[in-house]
């Protein structure tokens, strides 16, 4: 393993600066349920790379909190291919999802230690959702555009109002007697592109009730896929403003709440560049095996459960694929940090409103899929006024447990509204 001060010295700031630069607000997050591995049994092995390999599988695999849920993956293709029933399949690769996202955001912060953190945060915006955009493919691929619909807004749903909310909730109540702050310009630029999100999902929706169907129907495709190119370029300049010109919006805070802690230790990479690179593209190899059980079995799950299949699909699928991140996330609020907090739910919400929607619109266009931004009357409603509603919250730059308490029943609204709202099957396989 080369030296870190040396691979963390970049732009002419010393490593341990340079190591928190490098970690973004999702990945602090996802931290908080990492754990030290044990390396007295790989240490003792005298073959170098067999050590080398040793130590790697244990830091990835048994590195985290979530490791009870390992049995899970190996559990799954066994299920598969010994023909157990379809919900416990769709069961045992969602529990395996969430434990291989955590893993993904792992492996992309110890490539980051190496790369510096223009890197390393162009590889967030990658792989910050890979788990949401492996099972959209795997939709895709399966044709199933109304179940990739569905998961894509639950994922920005229960970002914006369940995990922020619980985290505005659960910070007030720990942090009764301090005001707690947060880093407003951050809030108020995610909350923009969100609203941009909104407006280009509310006009493709509305074109429905201009004219005749069929030719109105066509005309929202060929809109969708226009402004989805046009949703793809302000989030890469959103990037731009976040990592070059502004980074100072996302990170000043976030560094000095960590370098200020005495209970923080300098960071430093647990495995090698290259490792790193090899575990990420077989996690997510496995990853999209188990998206692939995942999306083919819910429809099953759905009827066995006695579940709709809208509410399976917007609320229970995305809040088990990153139970993980979100977890840190209120673990972060409950220590007043805030600003780590936002960072990982309005980050997500952006990242999936504006990067993966329109991303699955021109991917689904190149496979001859059709697929249009217009998510019906009243999903469109439900993340105009989940956006609306967040916005108004962060506003002031100040949190208090009411303010999450709104958010969580706002959620828990919208999950009674599909819970009852039954959408045919049949209607999810021809859309």
């Amino acid at each position: 393993m080369a030296s870190n001060q040396e691979c963390l010295l970049e732009n002419g700031t010393s490593s341990e600066e340079e190591a928190h630069h490098g970690r973004t607000a999702r990945q602090l997050s996802a931290s908080a349920l990492r754990k030290k591995s044990d390396p007295t049994l790989p240490n003792s092995v005298q073959i170098g790379h067999l050590r080398e390999w040793l130590v790697n599988l244990q830091v990835v695999l048994l590195g985290t909190k979530l490791s009870v849920l390992l049995p899970t993956i190996p559990l799954s293709i066994f299920a598969v291919y010994y023909g157990f029933g379809k919900p416990w399949i769709f069961t045992l690769s969602l529990l395996a999802l969430t434990l291989l996202a955590e893993r993904i955001s792992f492996l992309t912060e110890q490539i980051s230690y190496y790369t510096g953190p223009t890197v390393g945060g162009l590889l967030n915006a990658t792989f910050g959702n890979a788990t949401e955009l492996i099972i959209a493919i795997s939709a895709l691929s399966q044709r199933k555009v109304a179940l990739l619909k569905y998961s894509l807004l639950g994922s920005v749903l229960s970002n914006l109002l369940l995990v922020l909310g619980t985290s505005l909730f659960c910070g007030g109540l720990a942090n009764l007697r301090r005001e707690q702050k947060f880093e407003r310009r951050q809030a108020n630029v995610n909350s923009l592109l969100l609203l941009l999100g909104t407006f280009c999902h509310t006009l493709p929706m509305l074109l429905q009730y201009a004219g005749d169907s069929a030719a109105t129907k066509d005309q929202t495709l060929q809109f969708s896929r226009a402004i989805s190119i046009l949703m793809l370029l302000s989030y890469i300049a959103f990037m731009f403003f976040q990592l070059w010109t502004h980074r100072e919006f996302f990170e000043l805070q976030q560094v000095s709440e960590v370098d200020g802690d005495e209970d923080v230790e300098e960071e430093v990479a647990e495995i090698g560049f290259w490792s790193g690179f090899a575990w990420l593209f077989a996690i997510t190899a496995i990853t999209a095996l188990l998206s692939e059980y995942v999306v083919g079995t819910i429809e099953d799950a759905s009827k066995s459960w006695g579940l709709s299949f809208s509410f399976l699909s917007l609320i229970l699928v995305p809040i088990l694929g990153n139970a993980a991140e979100h977890a840190g996330s209120i673990i972060f609020a409950f220590k007043n940090k805030l600003d780590i907090s936002l960072g990982v739910s309005l980050g997500s919400a952006t990242q999936v409103a504006m990067f993966v929607v329109p991303c699955c619109v021109v991917v689904a266009w190149i496979m001859g899929i059709n697929m249009d931004l217009n998510f019906g009357l009243i999903e469109t409603v439900s993340l105009a006024l989940a956006v609306i509603t967040t916005a108004f919250a962060l506003q002031d730059g100040t949190s208090h447990y009411v303010k999450g308490l709104v958010l969580i029943f706002c959620y828990i609204v919208i999950g009674i509204c599909f819970f009852v709202f039954e959408t045919p099957v049949d209607q999810t396989a021809s859309t």
